[in-house]
């Protein structure tokens, strides 16, 4: 057993040797990261989801309840109403879940189904009292900017408690958030530059923070300031 004794002890003490269990446990932060965020991003997107198809459930409800007499038919108004109200509804739906299928699971290199980035934005925010200028200067960008480049209008937007309106500039990335009340929280700021620590986010703060992971995979890192009824987030490099 002596004899064995050293050789033991080098192995351990080694740096540049392979260890499986090392190598796991240097995997563990990343994988919790990993599941949070996950977690809390399919929280978000159920609660995004859950009102316009809860909206669509009532419409159809409302069809079969109404039975204004033994052989009649409903009324054309009503029909209309609640045509218009499942119409609306799922509208909403789509335009909500291609927005979020593109801004949190579209794949860097993947190619882009569907509507381009700029026509999912503005479909999506189309339907809230938010307006949008996507440049056209912005359209040209990579997927992978244009991904982060929607997670920044969906962060900036959460700071628009009354509505305003949303500019996507390029050269740097950067969105400009105007409308009355608009405010970053601190918490926002914190994820967005990574500095919240995992095990506080939230399903309000996770979209932030997940919006700092894309910078930081694009070698930026994101520059918030605000003013009297603005906030700005920016792109800044961070590469050498």
């Amino acid at each position: 057993m002596d004899r064995l004794t050293p050789d033991t002890t080098i192995a351990d003490t080694d740096k540049n040797s392979f260890s499986p269990q090392r190598e796991f446990d240097a995997e563990l932060p990343r994988r919790f990261v990993d599941l949070r965020v996950l977690e809390l991003l399919t929280a978000r997107l159920c609660h995004e989801l859950s009102g316009p198809i809860a909206a669509i459930n009532n419409g159809v409800e409302l069809l079969a309840e109404e039975h204004p007499g033994i052989g009649s038919l409903p009324s054309p108004a009503f029909l209309h109403d609640a045509a218009t109200l499942v119409n609306d509804s799922a509208r909403r739906a789509r335009s909500r879940l291609q927005f979020y299928r593109f801004a949190y699971g579209f794949t860097s290199g993947s190619a882009i189904a569907g509507p381009e980035p700029y026509e999912i934005a503005t479909g999506f925010f189309a339907e809230s009292r938010i307006a949008t200028d996507y440049a056209a200067s912005t359209r040209a960008l990579t997927p992978d900017w244009q991904k982060l480049a929607c997670n920044l209008l969906s962060v900036a937007a959460a700071a628009l408690p009354r509505g305003g309106r949303l500019v996507l500039s390029d050269a740097p990335l950067t969105v400009e958030a105007f409308g009355d009340g608009a405010a970053l929280s601190a918490e926002a700021r914190e994820a967005l530059t990574l500095a919240a620590p995992i095990a506080a986010l939230t399903a309000r703060t996770v979209q932030p923070y997940f919006t700092g992971l894309l910078a930081k995979a694009l070698e930026t890192s994101i520059d918030a300031t605000a003013g009297q009824g603005k906030i700005r987030l920016r792109a800044v490099s961070t590469a050498l």
